[in-house]
């Protein structure tokens, strides 16, 4: 602002009431001022006076690189929190940056409120940050912790997937895992759970792994070396999905003649052609407009309870599930 009154020869404090739109400058003088602000580039830094009230107006977004899923979120939160009056910082947690460090990150930024994707943090460190300020974790269930959470009803989307398969035909439906990663005990726990619902527990079999494309690699080559393939596969996430059915071409498994795949998620690749993956739609727009809410919500009230709000999924069929076939090949 400086540079910009020394421009045009009038005092800071008159740049500073043109620029907020008050009263005390002529409408030429006004002109001249926005002239000259124009000519050297100025922008106002409204992150400046905003923290000069005491606010920042901003939420910070931790989120996973390399998850199709989280981006799809992170789309969904900008619009929402722009027509909140919020501005979004994003910090990515990654190998060598930890959740910590990506949360510190925003902190020290002076972001109002998060909202964490992926998160893998304890009930303890939840609560830590939650009595910091306004948190939302997607995802997950935090019961125990001073923050809210957003997440799809796993065992309904799991629920939706043993019985799509059992409809089809499939018994031998196996499932690849998705370890630590968010949501992936519940999936775990609600796959055991169906196939014992559909009396098929002699056929669980579950696969370690977790949400990238190299697990679901791995779970192939080990269906590959052992006795038998099953007819059907549940994938943790979608990623995990089409590793998986990379490995089994490349094997000359057909899919889905040989091996049905579903995944969950349903990100944005899933719904390319030469993919075309079944799999548990989440609604990435609605998590975030509930995450985007909440937060603002509890700045505007922080002696609200912890909340949670759980949406529900649903299955979308496409080209890697059908009926297993009744000469399959032995392998």
């Amino acid at each position: 602002m400086q540079d910009v009154a020394e421009r045009v020869g009038v005092s800071r404090a008159l740049v500073s009431l043109v620029f907020r739109n008050q009263p005390g400058a002529g409408e030429a003088t006004r002109l001249r001022v926005l002239r000259a602000a124009d000519e050297l580039g100025y922008r106002p830094d409204s992150a400046a006076r905003l923290l000069a009230r005491g606010r920042s107006r901003t939420i910070g977004v931790m989120l996973t690189l390399h998850q199709p899923f989280e981006a799809d979120i992170v789309e969904g939160v900008y619009p929402e929190a722009e027509r909140l009056g919020y501005d979004v910082l994003l910090s990515a947690s990654a190998p060598g940056r930890d959740e910590r460090k990506a949360v510190e990150a925003l902190l020290s930024h002076r972001c109002e409120a998060l909202i964490l994707l992926g998160s893998r943090a304890s009930i303890g460190r939840l609560d830590e940050l939650g009595r910091r300020g306004a948190v939302v974790v997607v995802g997950r269930t935090a019961r125990g912790a001073h923050v809210d959470s957003v997440h799809t009803a796993e065992s309904k989307g799991v629920g939706q997937v043993v019985s799509h398969l059992v409809a089809l035909g499939h018994r031998d439906i196996a499932h690849v895992d998705g370890g630590r990663e968010t949501g992936a005990a519940e999936r775990r726990r609600a796959y055991r759970a169906a196939m014992r619902r559909h009396r098929l527990t002699e056929w669980i079999r579950v696969l370690p792994g977790a949400y990238d494309e190299e697990s679901g690699s791995a779970a192939g080559r080990l269906l590959l070396a052992g006795e038998r393939l099953p007819t059907a596969v549940f994938a943790g996430n979608d990623r995990s999905a089409m590793g998986l059915m990379h490995t089994l071409a490349r094997a000359g498994v057909e899919v889905p003649g040989e091996v049905s795949v579903v995944g969950y998620d349903d990100n944005h690749l899933s719904h390319l052609s030469h993919i075309d993956l079944s799999t548990v739609r989440q609604d990435a727009v609605r998590l975030a407009e509930h995450a985007v809410r909440f937060v603002v919500e509890r700045l505007a009230d922080t002696a609200l309870a912890p909340r949670e709000a759980v949406l529900d999924p649903r299955l979308v069929v496409r080209g890697t599930s059908s009926p297993p076939a009744p000469d399959r090949p032995e392998r």
